[in-house]
């Protein structure tokens, strides 16, 4: 599988381009190396400058202030995991700033993001928006999941790219040990590092987990009056746990090819009709009941509501350091439509997004 890294660094020495990408980037000063990746696949990283007059109908933020660390900090890196849309590109950034500052050491933390598409005013607003983010792009081959992918009850969770997360092993480099995977639609309001610290306990995955939920809720009739299927939980005790926020080993993921068994789960899901949501139901086949169970206080989830109307929710009781706007209902398209909901407006301070017409105007 190719994948292209795009990176934030200054610009090398440039080398002969391909005429094609020549052509799409004539306004773009870049270069091309071979880095040292976790896999042995052809990479390619292409560094991009960013053009000074963005076109009307490219995304435009403010730009974010520049975080830095303080005295106590060391050197160790927190590495982030995020997919890139430009549907989701609002989240993306909001998401990113309340990260840095919430962060002691914000210079610590380095972004891996994963786009199905070559996408330039994505990693312009990116750039534009955080000159100084430590973060790499790589291209997700959507073509290895499409197959795989059956239609569930919400056309957003059949996107190849909502599938990326089975496939960070895979992509991100071999230095990367362990990463944080967060999804777009979601901001932190405390550090990032007390997530990242979590002692895994020889597990392959931590995340807040939820055994009040009715986990056959999950799965259809069909798996449950299955003996053959339903016993797939046989010796666990497993509890709905959420895919947008997790700490993953990769290394443990890798050896014991957590990929090819959600896959596995995907091929049954072509043949039966087993469960109705997104990449979710593989994830709890293979591993609920067999993670590191953190404190809730890490997914405040679902306030985007349910997966059809996302209507309003409230906040759950208890301590909060990250609010996850799962379901249906996005904070950036309620505020727009002047129909927020209560806990809109605590994402609102996070939103660096602004119209072409208003840049103008400043």
């Amino acid at each position: 599988m190719d994948r292209m890294a795009f990176c934030n660094s200054p610009p090398s020495p440039p080398t002969q381009l391909p005429l094609g990408l020549l052509s799409i980037l004539t306004l773009l000063s870049l270069s091309i190396h071979r880095p040292v990746t976790a896999v042995s696949v052809a990479s390619t990283s292409i560094r991009l400058s960013i053009p000074r007059n963005p076109t009307p109908d490219v995304p435009i933020f403010r730009e974010a202030p520049a975080f830095r660390n303080g005295n106590t900090c060391k050197t160790e890196r927190i590495y982030i995991a995020m997919t890139l849309d430009s549907n989701y590109l609002r989240g993306t950034i909001a998401a990113v700033l309340s990260i840095l500052q919430h962060s002691t050491c914000p210079e610590n933390v380095e972004f891996h993001f994963l786009w199905s598409r070559f996408e330039p005013q994505v990693f312009f607003s990116i750039k534009s928006t955080f000159p100084y983010l430590k973060f790499k792009i790589y291209r997700f081959e959507s073509n290895r999941v499409r197959g795989k992918i059956s239609k569930s009850i919400r056309q957003a969770l059949d996107q190849p790219l909502n599938y990326a997360r089975i496939y960070l092993s895979d992509i991100i480099p071999a230095y990367v040990k362990r990463v944080i995977y967060l999804d777009s639609d979601l901001i932190a309001v405390d550090d990032i590092s007390k997530f990242w610290e979590v002692d895994l306990e020889g597990k392959v995955l931590a995340a807040p987990e939820y055994c009040h939920a009715n986990f056959t809720k999950y799965f259809t009739d069909l798996f449950w009056s299955d003996s053959n299927l339903a016993k797939a939980f046989e010796g666990r005790k497993p509890c709905y746990f959420n895919t947008g926020v997790m700490v993953v080993d990769v290394e443990k993921w890798r050896e014991g090819k957590y990929t090819r068994k959600v896959e596995e789960w995907m091929t049954v899901q072509k043949q039966k009709r087993i469960y109705q949501l997104g990449s979710l139901p593989p994830f709890l086949l293979v591993l609920a009941g067999n993670i590191k169970a953190v404190d809730h206080r890490w997914n405040q989830h679902g306030l985007g509501g349910d997966n059809l109307e996302g209507k309003c929710r409230s906040l759950h009781p208890g301590p909060i350091s990250l609010l996850h706007w799962s379901g249906k209902g996005k904070p950036w398209l309620r505020l727009d439509s002047r129909k927020p909901c209560t806990v809109d407006h605590l994402w609102a301070p996070y939103d660096l997004y602004r119209s072409y017409s208003h840049s103008l105007e400043e």
